[in-house]
C-alpha cells in the first residue's frame, strides 16, 4: 500500500508558486460555502510517520484557510478526566459542528497503532479497535459528516535522513521529539501494522489518502487538492449521503405489542409495606454508592415510559437516597441548536459520568426509535440504523465499567387518562400536562409497537431492559430502586 508513496515525487518552486493562489482561493470559497450551508461537518484525521510533515501541512492549511472556522485537536496521553470514561468519549466531545472543520491529531488510529506496535495488546484487540473505528466513521458519515483520512509517509531511509538533518541543525534540533526517535526504532512494525489498519479501514464513505512526505511542495498541493475536490463535490450534492439501515427490515407479522400486554399491571403495595421497602432499598443504594468498589464504576440509569407513568416520582425517590454531589439528572427534551449541529448521540456522550458518579437520563437516546419514529421527525433509514448505533454505544459504556440500567415504566390507557385528569385538576401539577400529551394518546398503538421493537432490538445481555409495572406508583418506585441495587451488586461481585 505504501510503495507508491516512496517514488520521490517533487514539485519545483515555479509550479508550486503558480498553483497555490488558485488553490487557496478555492479552499477559502469552499470553506465559506460550508459555513453558509451548515449542512455537514468536515473531519480530517492526520496520521502517519513522524517527520513526514503532518504538523507543517496542518499549519499551512490554517494559513491558506480561515483558522476561525477550523478547530485542531491533539490527543496525546489520556487525562484523568478521559481515563474515567469510555475511550470514545474524548473524541465525541471534540467533534466539529455542522459548517466547521475539525482536524484530529493522535486520533483513534494513532492510539490503536501505538498500542499494537509497543505490544500492549495482540492482533485480536487491534481488530476489535478497527471494527469500532469503522462503526464510528460509518455512523458519522450516515449523520452527514465528510471525513478525510491522511497518512503521511516516509521511507525508512528518508526518515533517518530527516532526523539526522534536524539533529545537525541547531535552529531546528528542538523539533525532534522522543516519539520521533522511538518510531525510528519501531519503523518496520509501525508500517506493517499501519498497512493492516489502512487496508481494513479505507472505505468509500471514509477513504485513506497516502501522502508522500519527503517533498514539502508536493505534499502541500496534494492535500490541498484532495480537500478542495472533496469539499466541492459534497457542497454541490443535494445530500451528503443516503443513510442505509444497518439492521434487517421489520418483519410485518411480528406482533411485539404482546410484550407489554404480558405485564401484570395490577401489582401493588400497601402504604406501610411501601414505606418499609422503600427505606430498605434507599439505604441499600446509599451504601452501595459509598462502597470503595464504586470507584471502578460509573452508574447510568435510563428512564423511559408512557406519559404520566411516574418517571419523575421514581427518579425523586432514587435521588432522595443520595448526596446531591453523587448524581446528576439530565432531562432530555427537543435538541438545542447546538445539539442539532452534531451527530445524534453527541448530546448523550457529553453527559456520561466519571467513575464513582451517577447520571440519570429522564428520557434518553431512545427518543430516536420512539417519538422521532412515531411522529415522523426522522426518516425510517435513520431510526432503523439507530438500533445498531445504540447497541454499539451501550456496549462501549459497559465495556468501560459503566453499570447501565434501562427502565420502561408501563401503564394502561385507563390509568393514564385518570392521571391526566388529576393533573388538570391540581394547580401545582397542571404544568405536567400539555396538549401534546393528549394528542399522543391518539397514537397509543403506534407507540406500543415502537416500544416492542425497541425492546426486541436493544435488550441485550449486557444492557437489558427492565419493564416496570407502573399502574401502582409505589410498586414501580421500589422495583426501580431494587433493580439499580441488584445491578450494582452484580457488577461489584464480578470485579
Amino acid at each position: 500500500m505504501f510503495e507508491s508513496a516512496e517514488l520521490g515525487h517533487a514539485i519545483d518552486e515555479e509550479t508550486y508558486a503558480r498553483e497555490v493562489p488558485a488553490l487557496r482561493e478555492g479552499l477559502l470559497e469552499a470553506q465559506y460555502e460550508l459555513k453558509q450551508q451548515g449542512r455537514f461537518p468536515v473531519i480530517i484525521l492526520i496520521n502517519g510517520i513522524e517527520g513526514a510533515g503532518k504538523g507543517e501541512t496542518v499549519k499551512l492549511l490554517n494559513e491558506w484557510m480561515d483558522p476561525r472556522l477550523i478547530q485542531v485537536n491533539t490527543f496525546d496521553v489520556q487525562t484523568d478526566e478521559e481515563l474515567a470514561r469510555p475511550p470514545a468519549w474524548r473524541y465525541w466531545r471534540q467533534l466539529p459542528p455542522k459548517g466547521r472543520i475539525g482536524i484530529f491529531f493522535g486520533n483513534w488510529y494513532s492510539q490503536m497503532l501505538q498500542g499494537r506496535v509497543h505490544g500492549h495488546f495482540k492482533d485480536a484487540v487491534l481488530d476489535q479497535a478497527i471494527d469500532n473505528a469503522l462503526a464510528l466513521e460509518q455512523m458519522l458519515c450516515d449523520e452527514g459528516a465528510l471525513i478525510f483520512k491522511f497518512w503521511f509517509h516516509l521511507s525508512k531511509k528518508q526518515m533517518k535522513v530527516r532526523l539526522k538533518t534536524l539533529q545537525d541543525d541547531p535552529q531546528h534540533a528542538w523539533r525532534i521529539s522522543p516519539l520521533d526517535w522511538l518510531q525510528s526504532k519501531t519503523y518496520d512494525k509501525f508500517v506493517r501494522h499501519g498497512e493492516r489498519v489502512l487496508r481494513r479501514t479505507s472505505r468509500d464513505f471514509a477513504p485513506w489518502y497516502v501522502v508522500e512526505g519527503s517533498d514539502e511542495n508536493y505534499r502541500s498541493l496534494m492535500v490541498g487538492r484532495i480537500l478542495l475536490d472533496g469539499l466541492q463535490a459534497a457542497l454541490k450534492a443535494k445530500t451528503r449521503r443516503i443513510p442505509q439501515p444497518h439492521v434487517a427490515p421489520m418483519i410485518a407479522s411480528l406482533d411485539n405489542r404482546g410484550l407489554l400486554d404480558s405485564l401484570d399491571l395490577s401489582q401493588a403495595l400497601e402504604k406501610d409495606e411501601y414505606k418499609d421497602m422503600l427505606a430498605v432499598e434507599q439505604a441499600r443504594l446509599a451504601m452501595l454508592m459509598r462502597d470503595k468498589r464504586m470507584r471502578r464504576h460509573a452508574l447510568v440509569a435510563v428512564f423511559e415510559g408512557n406519559d404520566a407513568a411516574g418517571k419523575g416520582g421514581a427518579i425523586r425517590r432514587v435521588a432522595a437516597a443520595l448526596d446531591p454531589r453523587q448524581y446528576r439528572i439530565v432531562p432530555v427534551a427537543a435538541p438545542t441548536e447546538e445539539e442539532r449541529d452534531q451527530p445524534y448521540l453527541w448530546r448523550f456522550w457529553r453527559h456520561i459520568p466519571a467513575r464513582g458518579k451517577f447520571t440519570v437520563f429522564d428520557r434518553s437516546w431512545y427518543g430516536r426509535v420512539l417519538v422521532e419514529r412515531v411522529e415522523g421527525f426522522c426518516e425510517p433509514a435513520d431510526w432503523l440504523r439507530a438500533y445498531g448505533e445504540i447497541n454499539d454505544f451501550e456496549e462501549q459504556l459497559v465495556g468501560a465499567g459503566v453499570v447501565l440500567v434501562k427502565f420502561w415504566l408501563a401503564i394502561d390507557q385507563d390509568e393514564q387518562f385518570k392521571r391526566f385528569k388529576e393533573r388538570e385538576a391540581i394547580p401545582f401539577k397542571r404544568f405536567k400536562i400539555t396538549e401534546e400529551d393528549w394528542r399522543n394518546r391518539d397514537k397509543w398503538d403506534d407507540y406500543r409497537a415502537a416500544v416492542g421493537d425497541m425492546v426486541n432490538r436493544t435488550s441485550t445481555s449486557i444492557a437489558p431492559w427492565t419493564l416496570v409495572e407502573a399502574n401502582d406508583k409505589r410498586f414501580a418506585r421500589v422495583k426501580v430502586l431494587r433493580t439499580i441495587n441488584d445491578a450494582l451488586e452484580k457488577a461489584f461481585a464480578e470485579d
